[in-house]
């Protein structure tokens, strides 16, 4: 099936070429992280009719489901794929070798200037290989990250492509100082935020280029949460009142492909319920097939809990997301960016793994590691202080706290400005 043109800007008197970013993506944090920077770029070729950038973007399909990906297009009000590579789920190796013939294909055909990856899934890494392999310079959104684990997939993609990348947007100084201990050297600022407008590279300065951005994530938060309070039904749609349910979401391969991991994790939800706090699971689609194949107490009669008090429901939109995070009594998961979200919102955090890539969330008392262990999940909710407090006010404070010095909500302003100063235009300027 031939895929439609992209759209292009042709240059005009006193205007420079184009430059052609190619984005890609494919999986649910992926589409959130790209929101940000999709309307930076808008922004900027509304502002800068003479230095447009031509965007174009790649859905892997590594998610695929209706709740894991179109729902995002449609509510984050993102512009549809160029390109649908319709990939699928499979495993590791499958997955990233047809990602990697399908995306190689899409970049000999764009020839674009630059690629930007996000994250750590395996779109992030097959898009990094492809691009590095044809010497196309790979920007990374999220760089820097590390939980010190190698036996995450998501770790082995995290270092991979950050060490094939030439612009390594990382969103805090711990961070960078990942990195620095890595051997990058070339680190702008010395780690710290880069401050806007006076942020500055010159063209094609040395790569691996580090840079202190902040966080793209935080940037979603600010610009979708306001709509979420007013468009999200969630909380009335299931019977919920702010503060007194435990929000849980379970998808990381290190819990949900290890039974006796899973039924721990499972089983701590399950004694929170018992003790009276009502339980709130979104399922992912991985977890939801590991569950039915697993038995589970204190509710073994079904393949897996589910109890008026105990409820399992399909994934959520981000937008509805957000409201069950904000107005939960602890969110429990292993997710890395859901313990983001909660930092921000100042909802306590029990993460169901052994450690974190987000330090900076324990370091401020916002957040437990508790791994699979039914004592140690019970025990963290049950230590929270009573009263819970109240919902955080918009607008948030991001990661890292005081003292050091707090994000602004420009971080997909900043990775604009700096892509286009270090390809060669003077933008910001």
């Amino acid at each position: 099936m031939p895929y439609p043109p992209t759209t292009t800007y042709p240059s005009t008197p006193n205007s420079f070429p184009p430059l052609k970013l190619l984005d890609i993506v494919g999986a649910r944090p992926q589409f959130i992280k790209l929101a940000p920077i999709l309307k930076a770029i808008e922004r900027h070729n509304r502002e800068r009719p003479g230095r447009p950038i031509q965007e174009v973007l790649v859905h892997t399909g590594q998610h695929y489901d209706y709740e894991m990906s179109q729902v995002f297009f449609d509510e984050l009000g993102l512009k549809e794929p160029d390109y649908h590579l319709g990939v699928g789920s499979g495993s590791h190796g499958y997955q990233t070798g047809e990602m990697l013939k399908r995306i190689e294909e899409v970049l000999l055909k764009e020839k674009p200037d630059l690629v930007m990856v996000y994250g750590d899934t395996n779109s992030t890494l097959a898009g990094a290989l492809a691009a590095a392999k044809l010497h196309i310079p790979v920007a990374h959104v999220e760089a820097g990250l590390r939980s010190f684990n190698r036996n995450m997939p998501e770790e082995i993609n995290r270092v991979l492509t950050d060490h094939v990348s030439s612009l390594l947007f990382c969103p805090t100084k711990t961070a960078v100082e990942n990195l620095r201990r890595e051997g990058f050297t070339n680190i702008l600022n010395d780690g710290n935020l880069l401050p806007l407008p006076s942020a500055s590279l010159h063209p094609r300065s040395p790569a691996p280029l580090v840079l202190n951005t902040g966080d793209v994530m935080y940037d979603a938060v600010l610009l979708y949460g306001k709509l979420a309070e007013q468009k999200s039904q969630i909380l009335e749609k299931l019977g919920l009142k702010p503060k007194e349910y435990a929000l849980a979401t379970v998808h990381r391969a290190e819990n949900t492909d290890e039974p006796e991991r899973l039924k721990g994790i499972f089983e701590g939800l399950g004694r929170i319920a018992q003790e009276g706090l009502t339980v709130v699971v979104p399922l992912h689609p991985r977890t939801r097939n590991a569950l039915c194949s697993l038995p589970l107490t204190p509710y073994p009669s079904t393949p897996y809990p589910s109890t008026p008090n105990f409820l399992t429901i399909d994934p959520v939109s981000y937008l509805d997301m957000l409201i069950l995070e904000k107005n939960a009594r602890v969110i429990l998961t292993d997710s890395g960016g859901v313990q983001k979200e909660a930092f921000f919102f100042r909802v306590p955090c029990v993460t169901l793994r052994e450690e974190t890539e987000w330090v900076e969330t324990v370091e401020a008392g916002w957040n437990t590691l508790v791994g699979c262990d039914p004592d140690r999940i019970l025990q963290a909710v049950s230590s929270l202080p009573s009263p819970p407090r109240p919902p955080a006010p918009l607008p948030l404070i991001p990661l890292p706290l005081v003292p050091s010095p707090c994000d602004d909500s420009r971080a997909a302003g900043r990775i604009v400005v700096l892509i286009g100063q270090w390809l060669g235009q003077p933008f910001g300027k």
